[in-house]
């Protein structure tokens, strides 16, 4: 069994391997701030004298957020103190990035000097567990290493300043993120010098400049306690998973549950039995119409099930010669609203739908969005409202200047009769507005050439989505008809555009296209329409699909798993562990997904389950809205966890879980036996079972189509050390033939060669071989 401190220590080497608890603690280590060098920082800050405020929040009733730091000793920096350019007496602006820096600088002018915090500036250690249980959760925070420079350059600049503010992210994680800035600095805790901006345009920016406040140690509780809960469950449950199942594997709060959500649904793929039922189409003609009528048999007085074909001949037969007359048409207008504007999970949905993105291509985009494009005629400027948001919210002048835009350019009928009032879910924070464009007048066609090819598809999907949900409602005329033939009833319906509505512009995506019919040519009750073709149609019932990263957002939102913040590194993570895999856009557990999960099931069972993940986030809510202590929620927790993970230690002693090894098609040259796949460092490859008798390995070879231009060899598909796919030739190294472009199953018509795709603005299938010349355009 393991000891205490075997449980509570784990090495720098092995901590490269567990950093999953952080996963699910608002993007504490995901906020994407890239970490440019700080060699000339523009901002600092000293200590304000500002009184405190009689604010409920700041009053000490309840335990406050507590701090344990430790000095670490640091390498003598290469720049003196006389090479920090301060400004005396000036006033000093602390956010995360150096682009949302930059943006800032442009609004505030002189007598302001604004610098990066690079994200956090001091963390619990990796070393080690860095939070004490039994003292009430102390944390024990030390400083980033690697950021010693940065922090001499902030005391500095803060020692010279007139004012402080602190204006990280306006969430959880930028109120923990100003909350230690105020105490590596040494400012005044209780001093109004924390601002915030849900947009940084000017209007945004001078808002928030105007509006300083004291840290709301409500916020910052709940991502300390989100921080302490996240590094318990990770550091804790984590090394017991290498003790039984194999090194590097870890556990989080959210991504546990995450992988689980998606084992159980292959689990329920498997255990699915298809079954075999039929439908009968008819496609009929009307009087004076040659457009096809297409209708469906419903049954007879109610709907029937057709099970076999046979059934499906027998119905056939009672339908020869009967007469199809029209019983019923059923004329009405049905409403289609817009759908609201975007939050972050719904954002995350939409750009996996439409774009392809996965949530972290798409966060990072949006960050950027957010923290300022340098625009052609405008300079640099934040291009969307802040993107980590569950609210619905919108406010009077983003709608006044979305309304502007409808009625100039689609004209006054574009506008619905009464402003748009969207509802967030009752569990959303609302602390900002929805994800919105922060000036509706700038189109993405105005704004391309400005944005990489990322930042203009985002922006055209939130513009598109903000501008839609402003828009009046479409209006399209439906028909229902009924049709009797003999003792059966068939069905037809369609529908026309009356009015486009917010349609002229955008429609949601779906993660499962329906079929709607179109416009049906007029009929009236008593018509007699001639068939034209009886179809009957096999089908076989289907399992429910694996999840897509939309579809398992979507999942983690309805049933309150994690946050806004947490849903993209949550699916980055369990990839990379190899708890799941990519299937096209389908995401599938892998073996060792697998039975990870199955010891999480038995053994943590509260850990993985739906309902308790739930209620445990509904808590740490609570400390955020002032209603719960951060300390009182940290001990319901731990005592039923710690007794688990004793009783898990004493079920599991002296067993190991093996994971089942894929076996592959290829024998092993050395020994005869059957090759296996496995997983390491650089992905995939081929092993030989009889290790270590054998330890023959191999890398998974993937054929590409066609063959190569130069030796006519076959083509490889491969990675580049980056994961970016390339073909090169399977002579190499006797033929050094590689491109980044398509080979295509199509042969050139000149000469014979493979022909190639090349995507892109500038795409095309074209014939890499020597002395041929053939190309075309991708659309011909």
């Amino acid at each position: 069994m393991a000891t205490k401190k075997a449980e509570e220590k784990i090495t720098e080497t092995a901590q490269a391997d567990l950093t999953a608890e952080a996963v699910d603690t608002d993007e504490s280590s995901t906020k994407a701030v890239k970490a440019t060098k700080a060699t000339k920082p523009k901002v600092a800050a000293k200590k304000s004298t500002t009184k405190k405020k009689a604010a409920a929040k700041s009053a000490p009733a309840k335990k406050a957020a507590t701090t344990k730091t430790t000095k670490k000793k640091t390498t003598k920096s290469k720049k003196s103190d006389e090479d920090i350019d301060v400004l005396k007496d000036g006033n000093l602006v602390i956010v995360e990035s150096p682009a949302k820096a930059k943006t800032i600088m442009k609004y505030l002018g002189p007598g302001y000097d604004v610098i990066a915090s690079m994200g956090h500036i001091r963390d619990l250690p990796k070393s080690k567990l860095g939070v004490d249980v039994d003292n009430n959760f102390e944390p024990h925070y030390i400083p980033i290493k690697g950021k010693e420079e940065l922090v001499r350059t902030l005391k500095k600049k803060a020692k010279a300043s007139k004012i402080v503010y602190l204006a990280t992210d306006p969430d959880r994680e930028g109120e923990a993120i100003s909350w230690h800035l105020a105490h590596l600095l040494d400012l005044d805790l209780t001093a109004s010098n924390r601002i915030t901006f849900n947009e940084i345009t000017k209007t945004g920016v001078r808002y928030g400049m105007e509006h300083p406040r004291t840290i709301d140690i409500d916020l910052v509780n709940a991502q300390q306690a989100r921080r302490i809960l996240d590094r318990i469950v990770g550091y804790k449950i984590s090394p017991f998973l290498w003790r039984k199942i194999k090194r590097g594997l870890s556990a989080g709060r959210v991504q546990s549950v995450a992988v689980r959500l998606i084992v159980d649904r292959e689990k329920e793929i498997r255990a699915f039995v298809t079954e075999e039922y039929w439908s009968i189409d008819a496609k009929l003609l009307g009087k004076e119409s040659t457009k096809q009528i297409p209708a469906k048999l419903y049954g007879k007085d109610k709907k029937i099930e057709i099970k076999t074909g046979e059934e499906a001949d027998a119905i056939l037969q009672e339908l020869k010669g009967v007469q199809y007359l029209v019983e019923s048409v059923k004329k009405s207008v049905r409403k289609k609203s817009p759908a609201p504007p975007f939050t972050t999970s719904t954002m995350q949905q939409e750009a996996s739908r439409k774009l392809g993105f996965q949530a972290r291509r798409t966060m990072k985009a949006a960050q950027e969005l957010y923290e300022g494009i340098d625009v052609k005629g405008m300079g640099a400027v934040g291009l969307i409202t802040y993107m980590r948001t569950d609210s619905l919210r919108i406010s009077e002048e983003a709608q006044q200047q979305a309304e502007e835009f409808i009625t100039g350019k689609y004209g006054k009928d574009y506008l619905p009769q009464t402003r748009r009032q969207y509802k967030s879910k009752n569990n959303a924070q609302d602390a900002h507005e929805a994800v919105r464009p922060t000036m509706p007048s700038l189109t993405p066609e105005e704004a391309k050439e400005s944005l990489t090819n990322d930042q203009y598809k985002l922006y055209k999907l939130i513009w598109e989505r903000f501008i839609a949900s402003q828009m009046a409602t479409a209006l399209l005329d439906t028909v229902a008809v009924d049709i009797r033939a003999g003792e059966y009833l068939f069905k037809a319906s369609g529908y026309s555009v009356k009015f486009d509505g917010f349609t002229v512009l955008y429609e949601e995506g779906k993660d499962e296209e329906t079929e709607e019919g179109g416009a049906l040519p007029a009929m009236e009750v008593g018509d007699e329409l001639k068939l034209k073709e009886l179809l009957p149609n096999q089908h076989f019932t289907q399992p429910p699909a694996r999840f897509t990263e939309a579809s398992l957002i979507k999942t983690l939102e309805e049933n309150g798993i994690g946050r806004p913040s947490t849903y993209a590194p949550t699916i980055t993570t369990i990839l990379v562990r190899n708890y799941v895999e990519r299937d096209g856009k389908a995401l599938k557990p892998t073996p060792l997904g697998e039975v990870t999960t199955q010891l999480m099931e038995e053994q943590f069972k509260d850990i993985v389950d739906v309902t308790f993940t739930a209620n445990m986030e509904h808590d740490l809510d609570s400390v955020e809205t002032g209603d719960a202590d951060w300390v009182e929620t940290l001990h319901k927790f731990y005592g039923d966890f710690a007794a688990t993970l004793e009783n898990a230690e004493k079920n599991m002693d002296g067993t190991r879980m093996k994971v089942p090894e894929e076996e592959s098609d290829v024998d092993c040259e050395l020994c005869g036996r059957r090759m296996v796949i496995k997983t390491g460092r650089f992905g995939k490859f081929l092993a030989c079972p009889g290790f270590p008798e054998c330890k023959n390995t191999k890398k998974i070879v993937q054929e590409a189509e066609g063959n190569c231009p130069k030796c006519g060899s076959k083509m490889l598909t491969k990675k580049s050390q980056k994961g970016r796919v390339f073909y090169g030739c399977s002579a190499y190294p006797n033929c050094d033939f590689i491109t980044w472009d398509l080979p295509l199953k199509e042969n050139c018509p000149d000469c014979g060669a493979t022909l190639f795709k090349k995507s892109g603005k500038m795409g095309k299938i074209y014939c890499a071989k020597e002395d041929c010349d053939y190309e075309r355009g991708l659309k011909d």
